[in-house]
């Protein structure tokens, strides 16, 4: 009887995100006769997809068991609008190409740059991610002065607001990040040493791996997918704004929370990061939905997200026991 009691929480555990999200659909469908129509549906998973980048970003830093980084929507902003005038209609296209490249090396080294501080200098993630914030945030506001840059050529709108085979262009790609991050994390020898670093950082010491090195990539991947977010959040905009992904990084944070990636660090996997950008976009959804008061949704969609963890946090400590 016990055993079976065990296997039970075991599974309520193990599934407990997928059960959220279900219970969620489930109910969004039973009160709004707008939630299960293809326009809606194709909605959600447009909306998630940017947060679903940047939530997988997140996750390769969150496992490390260093923190979370508090930089990313930072970087988003900083690459998108120093790129922009090479994405517009008057350059070339390899001007493009080069510009798009460039937001993407220039989130990779902010990312590496935020490892180092972590690693080498000793700073908290926190403290380190968040000055990093400040700074690429103030440099955003400089460059950019006021201004709104727009008109960006078809190949870049392609990417934000295109469709290949009916399915949006930033579907596609949250899909390609993730089949990567799967990749990377689950069959890679640097992907499984950020597991076992997170894990036990002074076992994987003593087992030769290179801890320095694997945390640098690790955060250097959540600034080249925060990057990649980046491009594509101004493609489907339309312009590149600095105060754009000013409240990102707490939406990432929240939705590799909600999909199961310990703060600790070692446990958590990329298909947790795109049920919990899931359902905070669901969340939303419902409640513009439903009318709900936009003065009430930011304290709903909070409350939720806190339950959400305490309660798999709940089971899952039942579940070990």
């Amino acid at each position: 009887m016990k055993t079976n009691f065990m296997n039970i929480n075991y599974i309520i555990a193990k599934y407990s995100r997928i059960l959220i999200f279900l219970a969620i659909c489930i109910t969004l469908s039973v009160v709004s006769d707008s939630f299960l129509t293809k326009d809606n549906i194709i909605n959600v998973l447009r909306q998630s997809s940017l947060l679903a980048v940047m939530a997988l970003g997140m996750t390769f830093a969150m496992l490390t068991g260093k923190g979370v980084d508090m930089s990313v929507g930072a970087v988003l902003a900083f690459t998108s609008c120093v790129v922009a005038p090479l994405l517009t209609q008057g350059n070339s296209s390899m001007t493009i190409v080069f510009g798009v490249l460039l937001a993407l090396l220039m989130g990779l080294l902010i990312g590496a740059i935020n490892g180092v501080m972590i690693t080498y200098v000793k700073l908290p993630a926190f403290l380190a991610t968040f000055g990093m914030y400040e700074v690429v945030r103030g440099l955003v506001y400089m460059i950019m002065s006021g201004s709104v840059i727009g008109g960006f050529s078809k190949g870049i709108t392609f990417l934000g607001s295109g469709q290949l085979f009916s399915i949006p262009m930033p579907i596609i790609i949250a899909l390609i990040i993730t089949l990567a991050s799967m990749l990377i994390l689950k069959r890679t020898i640097i992907g499984r040493q950020v597991y076992v670093i997170g894990a036990n950082e002074s076992a994987a010491r003593f087992s030769g791996i290179k801890v320095n090195r694997t945390i640098i990539f690790a955060f250097a991947c959540s600034g080249l997918f925060a990057a990649l977010a980046g491009v594509v959040y101004i493609a489907r905009l339309g312009t590149a704004e600095p105060q754009i992904g000013e409240t990102f990084a707490f939406q990432a944070i929240a939705a590799v929370a909600i999909g199961g990636t310990s703060f600790d660090g070692g446990v958590g996997n990329p298909f947790g990061a795109i049920l919990g950008a899931l359902i905070l976009t669901l969340l939303a959804n419902g409640m513009n939905l439903l009318n709900v008061s936009t003065f009430w949704q930011g304290s709903i969609n909070g409350l939720i997200i806190i339950l959400a963890v305490v309660l798999d946090q709940f089971v899952s400590k039942k579940a070990t026991r």
